[in-house]
């Protein structure tokens, strides 16, 4: 029987079954119809059911934990309701007044702080778990009084456990723990704050630091599985370093806090800085340390806690409680067999072979677990440095110092080393300074630079290595440390802003902080930046001074102890008739304001580029950039009252130990030929003339034998006799 007449394929077979589905429209609508009620049905039930589990959990008494390898992990996150239309409204608009801190005055702000308290009032639970309203529960925790801190820890008691496992709630919770811990510093020296009178019939009686213990007890039993915990684990090491009293310092943030961390501020509050500081704290803070130290790994063995060093967020929190339970504890509780360094490093002594071997070049080149060997060897005793030095690093610093993650590794080392061992290992990174150079990885050179000058190293081989490594064809070029380029037009810079290129590249921090590094080294080394500096041309110069990185190292070489008065002479000079610009710019305007300082023993050149500011008086006064180096140089007293401007430049800066240029013979840039004079010069030019007329005139006309001339140079603003003698006046 022959077989039906079909096409092939699955488009023909769709149009076939859409064909006989639109033959049918009711089929149609009622299998729609039946869709779309199975669909609503399923979003009650799921509902329903959400409904059953909250009110399950609020009427649970304590939630019950689990223990799994023995990490004890809480329960499921609590629910807490949510902010209805006008309340969130209404915290939106307190959060941006807040932000915006357009106050009259203090007492004003601390009203409308009261109000905001009295509002969220049984609320505050909501708005931190709140996306929206967080951020307003940051601000006023940071603005808040002590009272206010408080009662805030009344309210997030015996819910700190959930709160700091929370996405937005944790931010609260890291805010409300720095800003309260100078209180407890506060409370430590005057007791009586504890019990000061009160208003406020709400008012908690208790110190601060009774309620950070209070909350450290409710984390006590869980803080195994909050090491690893999303958001709990920032919270953790805030905490653990307000218990240790140690300063939050800037470059320790980035091991407590995401990179992506929301910064939540208020215009104009300094507040937040007071947290920075080193604190006092109680010995019960010691001894809550110490508990929370044994309690996070205890129950874990080598190979869990080891595992734990590649984690992406047990590493951070391992390195900050490695470090501190070196630092408060001492150097030899690496003996105590229940210390986290001697469960990572068990074996006595390190061998290779051992497990605590493997463990260590598993580290070396690991981008996480390298971190916390940086940190191992930074704060280890120096018996257990010195015998991995020795076992490990000594006869391989030089290849560590190639690779892009044992390089930070190598650095570490280099800061621990003795004269003898530094000197041995500077001969082996000097052989790998080329591979270095070209690879842009100069972090470790920087680092060796700056450890050879603390420990008297001679740097010589060093200094012909980076002149080679860095030569051009006019010798040592400064452009190739710090990637400079051809300026872009606007169009090119606009464009690159758009897409989000920045200058700042890693590469380009490092060039600067090399050459920043070798400015501080007096002699041939720092020679070689501040030579190449003064032989740029002027529209290299005026690039260096525009770029947002590379102008960090003008600015440092300006105000360099080492640097002469004739290198900061003719780097100064390269700016002349465009300083006004450069004053307008958000990066060339710190090496006008820098160029301050560096006129030191110049007077007449600081004279100079007031002038050309007071020029572009119009343009620096309607741009905020240009505002600031007005006031910088007080040109306003330079507008006003010029000759008190004069008298303090010239009692700042003076002309003590200047030199003119060897190739003027003594001639300043007044006498070159074919220069237009500008107004001030011409006064100056008659001024002396005048002076040296007077000085003629009063001599005798008989002179004493061996008498000498008395000469006024050409061009000066004053005589170097008149300037002395105005100095002595002062």
């Amino acid at each position: 029987m022959p077989t039906e007449n079909r096409k092939r394929g699955r488009r023909e077979e769709k149009k076939r079954k859409r064909d006989e589905k639109d033959a049918d429209p009711l089929a149609k609508r009622s299998k729609r119809e039946g869709l779309v009620e199975d669909i609503l049905q399923q979003f009650d039930d799921a509902q329903q059911q959400q409904q059953q589990q909250r009110h399950h959990v609020d009427d649970q008494a304590p939630f019950q934990d689990e223990a799994i390898d023995g990490v004890t992990r809480p329960a499921a996150m609590p629910f807490y309701g949510m902010l209805d239309d006008d309340e969130q409204e209404y915290f939106k608009r307190a959060d941006e007044m807040l932000e915006l801190n357009h106050f009259d005055s203090a007492d004003e702000r601390s009203l409308f702080l009261a109000s905001v308290w009295k509002e969220a009032d049984g609320k505050e639970l909501k708005i931190a778990n709140s996306q929206s309203c967080s951020r307003l529960m940051e601000r006023l925790i940071l603005l808040s009084t002590p009272a206010q801190l408080k009662r805030l820890f009344q309210k997030f008691s015996s819910h700190f456990l959930h709160l700091v496992q929370h996405r937005f709630a944790s931010h609260c919770c890291e805010a409300l723990f720095i800003h309260a811990a100078p209180v407890v510093t506060q409370e430590l020296a005057s007791p009586d704050l504890v019990l000061a009178p009160s208003s406020d019939p709400d008012a908690v009686v208790v110190s601060m630091e009774n309620l950070f213990l209070l909350t450290l007890a409710e984390l006590d039993e869980h803080l195994g599985y909050l090491l690893t915990d999303r958001f709990a684990s920032h919270v953790l090491r805030v905490l653990v370093v307000v218990l240790s009293g140690s300063p939050l310092e800037k470059q320790s943030k980035s091991a407590m806090q995401s990179k992506q961390k929301e910064k939540v501020a208020v215009a104009g509050a300094d507040k937040a800085e007071l947290a920075l500081e080193h604190r006092p704290i109680p010995k019960s803070f010691e001894e809550a340390l110490e508990k929370v130290v044994d309690r996070s790994v205890s129950g874990l063995d080598s190979n869990y806690l080891r595992t734990l060093s590649t984690h992406p967020l047990g590493n951070p929190t391992l390195q900050m409680l490695l470090k501190l339970e070196l630092k408060h504890f001492g150097k030899s509780r690496a003996k105590d067999e229940r210390s986290i360094i001697h469960k990572l490093l068990p074996d006595d002594p390190i061998a290779e072979g051992t497990e605590s071997a493997s463990f260590i070049n598993g580290l070396v080149y690991d981008p996480i677990g390298s971190r916390l060997l940086e940190t191992i060897i930074e704060n280890a005793p120096g018996k257990l440095f010195k015998t991995m030095y020795a076992e490990f690093f000594q006869e391989r610093i030089g290849s560590l110092s190639r690779n892009e993650i044992a390089g930070y590794v190598a650095g570490k080392i280099l800061e621990r080393l003795g004269k003898d061992d530094l000197a041995d290992a500077m001969r082996q990174i000097v052989d790998q300074i080329p591979n270095l150079v070209e690879r842009n990885r100069t972090a470790i050179i920087k680092t060796l630079i700056e450890r050879c000058f603390v420990r008297d190293v001679d740097i010589l081989p060093l200094t012909k290595q980076l002149e080679l490594a860095y030569s051009g064809p006019n010798g040592f070029e400064i452009s190739r440390i710090l990637k400079l380029s051809d300026p872009q037009p606007d169009d090119a810079k606009a464009s690159a802003k758009v897409h989000g290129k920045s200058d700042h590249s890693p590469e380009k921090v490092h060039g600067s902080l090399l050459a920043q590094a070798m400015m501080t080294v007096d002699g041939p080394l720092g020679n070689l930046i501040f030579d190449s500096l003064a032989s740029l041309s002027t529209e290299l110069a005026l690039n260096l001074a525009r770029d947002p990185t590379a102008s960090r190292t003008l600015q440092a070489a300006l105000n360099c102890r080492h640097a002469s008065v004739i290198f900061r002479r003719k780097m100064i000079q390269q700016f002349y008739g465009h300083v006004g610009e450069l004053a307008l710019d958000p990066s060339a305007s710190r090496v006008i304001d820098a160029i301050w300082e560096g006129t030191h023993g110049l007077a007449f050149i600081r004279e100079r580029i007031a002038e050309e500011l007071a020029e572009n008086e119009s343009a620096l006064r309607e741009s905020f950039v240009g505002r600031a180096v007005w006031r910088n140089w007080r040109m306003d007293l330079y507008k006003r009252k010029r000759a008190d401007w004069v008298k303090q430049s010239r009692y700042t800066a003076g002309n003590d130990g200047f030199q003119s240029f060897p190739e003027s013979n003594g001639a300043t840039e007044h006498t070159q030929p074919g220069r237009h004079l500008s107004a001030l010069e011409r006064a100056r030019q008659k001024h002396a003339a005048a002076k040296t007329a007077a000085l003629k005139k009063s001599e005798p006309a008989s002179k004493k034998p061996g008498r000498k001339e008395k000469s006024v140079a050409t061009g000066s603003n004053k005589t170097e006799q008149a300037g002395k003698a105005t100095v002595v006046a002062q």
